[in-house]
């Protein structure tokens, strides 16, 4: 039978409050309404972001609420004006919204709808109400799409269809994680070929650097972090050096120097510290990103455009990213998830439903 108009009982991960695990409730998710979509979360991973939101270290966070933003599922229902997506299709859930209208949008040399976070709160839907009810209360959203619920509603501007044949479990990643290390080092600084790349932080977000300076031809790609265990990924997924900075006696820009003689041609900072930032600054000859959370918003894809192309680009097996992917759990052990990735023992972690 169908559940179109249907309030849908599931599982989902709920904030109560600031710095809590997260808990496991039934909660209640409405039909969609005009120009909005309800989804089946198949699979999403746990981002760096959602733990910095957890402890609240991000301003403007509405509780409770569901959160999660690197999520893939499939359409369950639309609603009214609703011509992007249709019921079956496979999703992404953009948590960088792509209205197509906006002067934004409109413009080729930005991403930033003016509809994204950045310009008005993604707590609610865009009629300031909420799609979640709890025990009674409502729930809020978390920029727009809180893919850690089973089902999930967001408006049609904040989901993009990728290929059928796209495995879930794996392009989850492509929500937020991949894309942007990917696109800093494609989009955001250019990576030529020949070139040198450092990339201070070796996360999912920096091993996903590694992949795009590789892609766009770099002949030596550096790798900088306190954690040895992640120098076995980033040399499969590309790098050519890693070196730990607790090694050295003397300052980690000064080890670079002396490694190239010149210092680099491209440096990334993806740990979000300030004297890494000033390190990955110090040795630079041309370019510098810092990827910090003002910049995870997909540095140059245009979301609803691109991410369905970097699916295909997977489909064709031009990159592979599904070595970043240390763990899969089944939903429940959310919590672990975020342990794991807290103790610095995973990379990235997918759940699924």
């Amino acid at each position: 039978a169908s559940t179109a108009l249907s309030v849908i009982k599931c599982k989902a991960a709920v904030a109560w409050e600031v710095d809590k695990p997260l808990s496991i409730e039934e909660v209640e998710v409405a039909p969609p309404k005009a120009h909005e979509v309800r989804v089946k979360i198949v699979a999403t991973g746990i981002c760096g972001t959602d733990d910095h939101v957890l402890k609240g270290s991000i301003p403007n966070i509405d509780y409770p609420f569901i959160p999660g933003h690197e999520g893939a599922g499939i359409v369950e229902s639309i609603g009214e004006g609703v011509t992007c997506v249709k019921p079956g299709d496979k999703v992404i859930p953009l948590c960088l919204p792509q209205c197509g209208e906006c002067s934004f949008c409109l413009n080729p040399d930005t991403n930033c709808c003016l509809k994204t976070h950045l310009h008005e709160s993604q707590n609610l839907m865009p009629d300031k109400t909420s799609r979640f009810t709890c025990k009674g209360k409502a729930i809020h959203h978390f920029l727009w799409i809180s893919t850690f619920s089973e089902y999930t509603v967001m408006p049609d501007s904040a989901i993009a269809r990728i290929d059928d044949d796209a495995p879930l479990d794996k392009v989850c990643l492509f929500g937020c994680g991949f894309s942007t290390g990917y696109g800093a080092a494609i989009n955001t600084a250019k990576v030529k070929p020949g070139s040198t790349c450092a990339i201070f932080g070796l996360g999912g977000v920096g091993l996903s650097v590694v992949v795009g300076c590789k892609s766009a031809g770099a002949s030596r790609i550096i790798g900088i972090d306190i954690n040895k265990d992640k120098f076995t990924k980033a040399r499969e997924l590309g790098a050519t050096e890693c070196i730990n900075p607790q090694d050295f006696k003397k300052p980690i820009q000064e080890v670079l120097l002396e490694m190239t003689g010149h210092g680099v041609d491209y440096s990334f900072e993806v740990v979000g510290h300030t004297d890494t930032m000033f390190h990955s600054i110090y040795p630079l000859t041309l370019c510098c990103c810092l990827l910090d959370y003002s910049s995870y918003v997909f540095p140059g894809w245009k979301t609803k455009d691109s991410i369905p192309k970097l699916v295909s680009g997977y489909m064709e097996k031009k990159f592979n990213p599904d070595v970043l992917i240390t763990h899969t759990l089944p939903f429940d052990k959310i919590n672990e998830g975020f342990e794991l990735l807290q103790s610095g023992k995973s990379i990235h972690t997918v759940l699924v439903f």
